[in-house]
């Protein structure tokens, strides 16, 4: 249909009389051209315009005060669990993925202290980013990892704490409130005392 329609124009062009040995169509051109090149840069200017809203979005920054967002995740287990069903416990959240080599740095930091102190009201809650089930699997097994780790699906928690990449460390009180984010692999003793000064916070 398309081409028929254009076929149709080209046709009514060729056959108009000619004006000083021009057809009519060769007077109009620079008049098409300069509207066609206009509408090129329109569209071009509301493309980047587009595209710089959306970096401004983007890069907002982390969530790292507040009420932590919600969210609900599976685990490659098969448990569920809900973030705001956590309240009473301090919560670390770890964004990693198996392709990231700076989480290979901190996966058996976070391991040992998960296991210091899984008994003291404490979770940790591993979110997968971007990566497939096999891969996710065969890292957690690589560093011997028994805390909760679940994918993030469609990346919805990812968006909603905003992450600029991975790791991400994500600490939440026992009232649900965050109170800050570590950007980067964790290293020995910052999760700790951390999780210390958390377990001291005193709630009415």
């Amino acid at each position: 249909m398309t081409s028929q329609i254009l076929g149709c124009m080209m046709a009514d062009i060729v056959s108009e009389p000619l004006i000083d040995g021009e057809t009519l169509a060769e007077k109009e051109s620079p008049r098409r051209f300069s509207l066609g090149t206009v509408i090129s840069f329109g569209l071009i200017l509301g493309f980047l315009a587009l595209l710089g809203w959306g970096l401004v979005q983007v890069n907002n920054g982390q969530v790292d005060s507040g009420m932590a967002p919600d969210f609900t995740i599976t685990s490659f287990d098969g448990e569920t669990i809900n973030l705001s069903e956590l309240r009473g416990q301090v919560v670390i959240i770890n964004f990693w993925a198996s392709w990231c080599p700076p989480c290979r740095e901190e996966a058996a930091y976070l391991e040992a202290t998960w296991r210091k102190y899984q008994n003291r009201d404490v979770i940790f809650i591993g979110v997968d980013y971007v990566d497939t089930e096999k891969e996710a699997l065969a890292y957690l097994e690589e560093f011997d990892i028994t805390y909760f780790n679940g994918a993030d699906v469609g990346t919805r928690i990812s968006h909603d704490y905003r992450i600029d990449g991975v790791p991400e460390t994500y600490y939440v009180a026992k009232n649900g409130e965050l109170r800050g984010v570590k950007i980067g692999p964790l290293v020995p003793p910052e999760l700790d005392e951390k999780i210390e000064e958390l377990l001291a916070e005193q709630y009415p």
